[in-house]
């Protein structure tokens, strides 16, 4: 079949391709089940987010073994006191003072710290942008602890906890948290 004359307005014209005809223009095709225009969240964790889960879980092994040493030094305060050849030393003295359930206090506290990075390490798959919070709330408190009363034994702490914030505030990190669930 010939097409003619270009400039013939009765003869058969063909379509160029790609060009739609006369008409309504073509509708974009349709997105079966979902799409709905919402744009869709990172379907794998980003690196600095798993580096940060990590992170956390280091900090709680950590808190566990100052918790093992806050127990033991409780425990050791403890048969000191009954100790009589201990009665007369003035520095042992001074730390008798210090009660064994002060002492027992601050051992739950350090244990229920490293309890509460697990969890936050553990949520990091499911959870939402209020683990991301939680996560940015315990990396700044811990760089704080950390510098201030346990400058030396609270560097690796500090350093740690800096890095967990810093991953889970950039913007991967808050798109991960903040991605819809299915």
């Amino acid at each position: 079949m010939s097409f003619g004359d270009p400039n013939n307005p009765y003869a058969q014209q063909g379509q160029p391709q790609g060009q739609p005809g006369y008409g309504y223009p073509q509708a974009p095709p349709v997105q079966p089940y979902g799409g709905g225009g919402y744009p869709a969240g990172p379907t794998e964790m980003p690196g600095g987010v798993k580096a940060a889960r990590v992170m956390l879980f280091v900090i709680a092994g950590f808190q566990v073994i100052g918790a093992i040493l806050a127990g033991l030094s409780a425990f050791a305060i403890s048969a000191a006191q009954d100790d009589p050849a201990l009665k007369d030393d003035v520095q042992f003295q001074q730390l008798a003072d210090m009660s064994v359930g002060a002492v027992w206090f601050v051992t739950l506290l350090i244990l229920g710290w490293g309890v509460f990075a697990i969890v936050l390490g553990a949520k990091f798959g499911s959870g939402g942008n209020g683990i991301r919070v939680a996560a940015l709330v315990f990396g700044i408190i811990t760089a704080v602890l950390g510098i201030y009363p346990f400058v030396l034994i609270g560097l690796v702490h500090t350093v740690l906890a800096i890095l967990v914030a810093v991953f889970v505030g950039k913007s991967d990190g808050a798109a991960w948290f903040q991605r819809p669930r299915v």
